[in-house]
């Protein structure tokens, strides 16, 4: 016996499609109110905009995916280089929360912000309340140097007078190590005078080509204070709190997830300040030398000395800073220099004249992603570096 045939009464083609168009119409009808309940979701959403990496790395632990966080300056750009776009006072004027280091290291955001007229915008100044360090200036030292000494009249001359007493010493002790090791100390002492030189006239150059003009190009120089205090893990966990707080006055209803989100990352730095605590341990009181001066907090932290060539953000070094970088090496029997991730000619070049290597210490202004954990990691390679530096 065949299968029972059901039978279909027949359709004309008009009757089909006026017949899936009432389907389809159904089914649209039945979609809308997911497709607007995502909307609405999307716009709820609470908008972040962030300043520059390690801000954002922070805001992102903090935040998770409870806030839409976005960056304002691209990651590949240090604030020391930043150019304003329009594009950048709409972010701002869209946006419910800012985040900021502080401390005038978005020195361009005041007039950002006036410009975007966005009365609803919280910021969250990351900075707040941090206890902070003069940045240095290695003239006022040397002047303090003087005044201690008693050279505190005559001025230029006797202020002259002590450099050549210094530099004088300076030959003796190298005359003294000369006959000690020969020739090959001799040939050392060529390659530093080399690039002592290479440094007065890469300085003569800048001024020549760059003038009163290059403070304009985007470049600045700090206040009074050193803005780097998320290189310090200790800071960065009050920076993280300061974010979490800011976030849930902006979001009362996100409090839960943020006092959550930002616990788990701060059990994470404590952990990695740890770690560095104890390796960094056998270096208490040492002192270790950077191309550019971001390096206070974390030294600081640690029980070690900053040292560095260059003001932020110079590029070209006088011959005393090339002077006073190879005395401290030698002091301190340093075994590296540190530079950062594009490098520095220079301080190629001073390094291969002192016979020590060079290695990275990244101070995370830029880089290639915004993901938190990335800040664990370079912080992790940072400490690497500096046990490079101090050990064979």
């Amino acid at each position: 016996m065949l299968p029972q045939q059901v039978t279909l009464p027949f359709l004309s083609r008009s009757a089909i499609a006026l017949t899936s168009a009432i389907a389809l119409g159904l089914s649209s009808c039945a979609s809308s109110p997911t497709t607007e309940s995502t909307a609405e979701s999307a716009a709820d959403e609470l908008q972040v905009v962030t300043t520059f990496l390690p801000i954002t790395q922070l805001t992102q632990a903090v935040a998770g995916d409870r806030a839409d966080v976005v960056q304002l300056l691209p990651t590949n750009v240090s604030p020391h280089d930043y150019q304003a776009k329009p594009t950048d006072v709409q972010a701002i004027a869209e946006a419910d929360v800012l985040v900021q280091n502080g401390l005038e290291f978005e020195y361009f955001l005041d007039d950002l912000i006036e410009n975007a007229d966005n009365d609803d915008l919280v910021i969250i100044d990351s900075s707040e309340a941090i206890e902070t360090v003069a940045l240095a200036d290695h003239e006022d030292e040397e002047t303090d140097d003087h005044a201690k000494s008693g050279h505190d009249h005559g001025a230029e001359k006797e202020h002259e007078d002590h450099e050549h007493e210094a530099e004088a010493h300076s030959e003796h002790e190298d005359h003294h190590d000369e006959e000690k090791e020969g020739t090959v100390h001799s040939e050392h002492e060529d390659h530093e005078h080399e690039a002592e030189a290479h440094a007065d006239h890469e300085d003569h150059h800048d001024e020549e080509k760059e003038g009163a003009a290059h403070s304009g190009h985007g470049h600045h120089h700090h206040g009074d204070v050193d803005p780097h205090i998320w290189l310090d893990p200790k800071r960065a966990i009050e920076q993280v709190e300061n974010i979490r707080d800011g976030l849930i006055a902006a979001d009362p209803d996100g409090e839960a997830a943020y006092t959550a989100n930002a616990a788990a990352f701060i059990e994470e730095l404590q952990t990695l300040d740890q770690e560095i605590t104890e390796r960094l341990q056998p270096y208490q009181g040492q002192t270790f030398i950077s191309f550019h001066d971001f390096a206070a907090y974390f030294a600081q932290s640690y029980g070690l000395n900053a040292e560095f060539l260059v003001d932020v953000p110079e590029e070209n070094p006088t011959p005393e800073d090339v002077k006073r970088v190879i005395k401290t090496t030698k002091a301190e029997d340093l075994k590296a220099l540190l530079t950062e991730p594009q490098g520095e000619e220079v301080f190629q070049a001073l390094a291969q004249d002192l016979g020590v290597e060079v290695v990275v210490f990244d101070p995370l202004e830029t880089g290639a992603t915004d993901a938190p954990e990335e800040y664990l990691r370079i912080m992790r390679q940072n400490l690497a570096s500096l046990e490079a530096a101090f050990t064979d």
